[in-house]
């Protein structure tokens, strides 16, 4: 089954769209997936790109985040979206809001960077994010970096199976 994945900014606006493949559930939560080619939309004009490789994406029950998990020869291993806990608006489409912090693992060194704290300082301005939200984007970003660089599952080996099964049963979605 294919499903809309949704990203906007606190304000509502489009951030980001791309349709991928249900892979299945496990005790991490919802895996999708796309193949090689597939459009990801972006709500700014000139900004959107085409995924170079297969990937997977997690989108986790109650967490304030979601990663997506890419397939060799990306030197990307792993980047994570923070976000406000996914809603599933049926089995076909889900919605995240970007709250702009970034982990990004490196494959070959393992680093894990934060990206986007300008960002984040200046939207959370911007929006006027609550006190809440931003010392809920902080504090995920500080234990998922923790988690990421660690391998904690779901970073470790579990993104492997699905990336199989990815490699498999996608196809590309609608452009």
């Amino acid at each position: 089954m294919d499903v809309e994945v949704v990203f906007t900014k606190y304000g509502g606006q489009l951030h980001r769209r791309s349709t991928m493949r249900r892979l299945g559930v496990d005790e991490y939560g919802t895996w999708l997936g796309a193949s090689a080619g597939t459009t990801v939309h972006s709500g700014i004009p000139g900004r959107s790109f085409v995924n170079e490789h297969v990937t997977v994406r997690l989108v986790p029950v109650s967490r304030w985040w979601t990663a997506i998990f890419f397939a060799e020869p990306n030197t990307w291993d792993v980047y994570c979206d923070i976000t406000t806990p996914a809603e599933w608006l049926g089995p076909g489409s889900v919605t995240l809001v970007d709250l702009d912090l970034d982990l990004l693992r490196n494959r070959d060194t393992g680093h894990v960077d934060l990206l986007d704290e300008d960002e984040f300082a200046a939207n959370t301005l911007t929006y006027d994010y609550p006190a809440d939200v931003v010392n809920r984007a902080r504090s995920t970003a500080d234990r998922l970096a923790v988690d990421v660089a660690g391998n904690a599952e779901p970073f470790g080996s579990a993104c492997l199976r699905w990336l199989d099964v990815a490699g498999t049963s996608v196809r590309p979605g609608p452009q």
